[in-house]
């Protein structure tokens, strides 16, 4: 199979598709890897590492898409990419469709195979070619957060662990899964009042033995995310529904119960968000402030540790990407369940029924584009 990784184009977006070691890889399973030129720079991989690894560099990526069978990457396809997606042409990236309605009609309308790291499953359950960047996001989003609470770019001026004789910065985790704890965990480390909100009672009891008096537990209602919000520093919102638009759990009303200065970090903003006036902000530009409270909502927060997070990254999607190459998509999908669970798009329809509930479009099970 020929397998193109393009550079990406999102506004600081350093990751990339493929390492020069996945490419390795795919080539001594037989397949050809095309990659763009100056694609891994961002993670410290220039074209010669590719080449010595078996890969061939193009100049731009139409070549990419006009050649490759499959398209690796990791941030969705951005509106000049999907002009070049073709019929039956295979696409493996994160693609958060649920709140993104025009990029969904493109994929339809291109009818690309479109399999989506965010929906693929695990034989244990969860979502492992998700749990990396949500493990780098969560840990991101407490450095984000302490930043953003410094006087100079708009907060209270409040250190997340306080001095000695001073009360350190309160933080609410909304969320306890991969998000919230490893963000929980980062907290915690620089002495925080953190409490973490989770609807789940299994989820709560197994962070209050992990943490015991570190961080506290509140089950999360309305009543208690208000509460818990009116009197945090920090808010971390980490709430994910498989495939689906995240739940605005923050409303606007709740900010007039806020201090001024206090922030709020929406790491659930590629699913559209968690509080009601989030919108996705980039790292040139990653804060606005609504009714004087700081709001970050970079959609690709692990772009900005690229190399970490492409490695972390590589080390869940390579083992599929294999098995896609080698098996073609129709035997990889037919032979892994979980791997089914990714696609989003086939031949001009929606298979994740998250996704058509959320637009409002016909949803086509993944076993009627297997059969």
């Amino acid at each position: 199979m020929r397998i193109g990784c393009p550079k990406e184009i999102k506004n600081h977006e350093y990751r990339v598709g493929l390492t020069p070691e996945s490419a390795h890889e795919l080539v001594a399973h037989g397949h050809a890897v095309l990659v763009e030129t100056g694609a891994g720079l961002g993670i410290g991989a220039g074209d010669d590492a590719y080449r010595a690894a078996g890969a061939k560099i193009v100049d731009d990526a139409a070549t990419i898409f006009a050649e490759a069978e499959m398209v690796v990457k990791v941030k969705e396809p951005q509106a000049v990419e999907r002009a070049m997606l073709r019929e039956g042409q295979i696409l493996y990236t994160y693609l958060h469709l649920a709140p993104d309605p025009e990029q969904t009609h493109d994929l339809i309308k291109s009818g690309v195979v479109g399999i989506a790291y965010e929906t693929v499953t695990g034989r244990q359950g969860g979502l492992p070619l998700l749990k990396p960047m949500s493990q780098v996001a969560g840990r991101m989003s407490i450095q984000a957060g302490a930043t953003a609470l410094e006087k100079a770019n708009g907060g209270r001026g409040v250190l997340l662990g306080g001095v000695p004789g001073v009360a350190p910065a309160k933080v609410a985790v909304i969320g306890g899964g991969v998000v919230g704890f490893n963000a929980a965990q980062m907290a915690v480390g620089l002495g925080a009042d953190v409490t973490i909100l989770d609807r789940d009672p299994e989820v709560l009891e197994r962070l209050g033995i992990h943490f015991e008096s570190r961080a506290k537990t509140r089950f999360s209602n309305k009543a208690n995310i208000a509460e818990c919000v009116a009197g945090a520093d920090l808010v971390i919102g980490a709430v994910l529904i498989p495939g689906a638009a995240a739940p605005h759990l923050v409303t606007r009303a709740m900010l007039s119960t806020m201090m001024a200065g206090s922030v709020l970090v929406d790491v659930a903003i590629d699913q559209g968000g968690c509080f009601e006036t989030s919108h996705a902000t980039t790292h040139s530009e990653p804060t606005y402030v609504v009714d004087g409270i700081v709001h970050y909502a970079v959609a690709n927060m692990p772009g900005a540790v690229a190399r970490t997070s492409t490695y972390a990254l590589n080390n869940v999607t390579l083992p599929h990407a294999l098995r896609i190459a080698d098996m073609g998509w129709k035997g990889a999908l037919s032979a892994d369940p979980h791997l089914a669970e990714g696609l989003n798009v086939w031949n001009g329809k929606v298979t994740c029924q998250p996704v058509a509930e959320a637009l409002g479009l016909e949803y086509v099970p993944v076993a009627a584009a297997l059969a």
